[in-house]
């Protein structure tokens, strides 16, 4: 049986709309405490949200809902989806909750549960939880219902944690650091980590009004922060998303760095430390060609997982990685953390940066990214990729980059569409790769 509820990255919607609604959130609340009601011990849950205006609702039906089968709330306020994971394990709970829809705008929000362990649910877990929200849950009695509290020092908690991944004698002394909150949950965390760590911290999207976070901002909109890094002369800048698990970098150009450059540093560094483990480092099937080139070329290999980081996270474990992450920015370092962070990827990032020596732009560039084009096609309806026809275009293209490039086709798992992704040496061969693949799945779908 199919999930109806949950994606590839927990519930997200249109808030006030489907599934994310106040009564749903209360549901999920319910089963999701109930799932998780196992043992004799009193039962925890923590729960942290980012800054849309809609967090509030949510935050309270969720309250009702875990404390009315029995669990106890610990509440964190606006803080990293990665803060959550970890002070799900740091208190003891048995559940851990973020609400937020990440890089999406404000009208949408989210839900992500974390198990005791402080990963991401499985899909047993998931597939139990929505069976249980169309059923009527048993409800504590009345001496057994939960309480709620809020815990003050939550930030500081997670600041401790994200500068202990970085050796105690690494400081960023000289630093001039420009950072992009979006508005979003790190606001406060991500600025702070930094300046304690002795940087010069210019600091933009951190005035979040419930409606702002990742509007013209943050890691999908890196123009205010380019002309940031610029006007300020910084020597580097850093984006994170709405709940702060992705990472993308400017340098001091103001140039635009991705998550496979990051992953092919990071990847490298602990290479030559030693201490990167699996033999390499695991992407999706979006990360460009030239990182697997590159990673080659250092005798290291490119695992290639389905789109999203729960598969890399999938990979990652029952492979024995400790780096993996996504273009997108997603970076996940399981040495310091059991989800993505993009705050502690990014202190990766400035460590190497301090000891290197070298500029932004010399550092984080390590390898040319060979032509890549994602176009999108919608369709009304049926089974486009199924037609002889598109079968035909697609073997065509695949022969005429002949080895020297790849094709990805994949149906949205979100909406009625087709995303026809083509990568080589030569960008005219891409482009028409594309663009008569686009046109066959067109003529199939009319």
């Amino acid at each position: 049986m199919g999930k109806q509820f949950f994606g590839t990255d927990g519930i997200r919607g249109r808030t006030n709309q489907g599934a994310m609604t106040a009564a749903t959130a209360m549901k999920v609340g319910q089963a999701a405490g109930t799932r998780f009601l196992r043992g004799t011990h009193r039962h925890r849950v923590v729960i942290g949200k980012d800054t849309r205006l809609s967090g509030y609702m949510l935050e309270n039906a969720m309250v009702a809902g875990f404390t009315s089968v029995g669990m106890d709330v610990v509440l964190l306020g606006p803080m990293p989806t990665p803060a959550v994971a970890l002070l799900t394990r740091e208190l003891r709970a048995d559940v851990g909750v973020m609400i937020s829809a990440s890089h999406n705008p404000y009208e949408d929000n989210g839900i992500k549960l974390f198990g005791p362990d402080g990963f991401k649910l499985s899909d047993e877990d998931e597939l139990a939880i929505e069976a249980m929200l169309a059923q009527d849950m048993a409800l504590a009695d009345a001496p057994e219902i939960g309480r709620a509290r809020r815990i003050d020092d939550a930030r500081g908690r997670y600041i401790h944690a994200v500068k202990a991944s970085l050796p105690s004698t690494v400081r960023l002394d000289g630093l001039k650091i420009a950072v992009d909150c979006a508005n979003g949950a790190a606001y406060q965390v991500a600025p702070s980590a930094f300046w304690e760590l002795g940087a010069e911290v210019v600091a933009v999207g951190v005035n979040p009004n419930g409606k702002n976070i990742n509007d013209r901002c943050g890691s999908t909109h890196v123009e205010l922060l380019q002309e940031t890094v610029v006007s300020s002369g910084a020597d580097i800048g850093i984006a994170l998303d709405g709940d702060a698990d992705r990472l993308i970098v400017v340098d001091e150009k103001g140039q635009t760095v991705d998550g496979d450059q990051i992953m092919a540093l990071i990847g490298s560094r602990l290479a030559a430390q030693g201490t990167l483990r699996g033999g390499g480092v695991v992407a999706t099937v979006m990360s460009n060609l030239g990182l697997e080139r590159y990673l080659q070329g250092q005798g290291l290999t490119l695992e290639r997982t389905a789109v999203g980081d729960r598969h890399v996270l999938e990979r990652m474990r029952s492979g024995g990685f400790n780096v993996g992450g996504e273009q997108s920015g997603h970076m996940i370092l399981l040495d310091h953390a059991t989800t993505g962070d993009g705050t502690v990827a990014a202190l990766q990032v400035l460590a190497a940066l301090v000891q290197s020596g070298k500029r932004a732009s010399e550092l984080l560039h390590l390898f040319d990214a060979v032509p890549q084009l994602l176009r999108n096609v919608r369709f009304a309806g049926g089974k486009p990729l199924e037609a002889d026809s598109v079968k035909a275009a697609i073997a065509d293209a695949q022969a005429s980059l002949d080895g020297r490039g790849r094709l990805v086709i994949r149906p949205s798992g979100t909406e009625p569409v087709i995303r026809v992704m083509a990568e080589g040496d030569d960008a005219n061969d891409v482009e028409a790769a594309v663009a008569s693949i686009c046109h066959a799945v067109e003529k199939a779908a009319a």
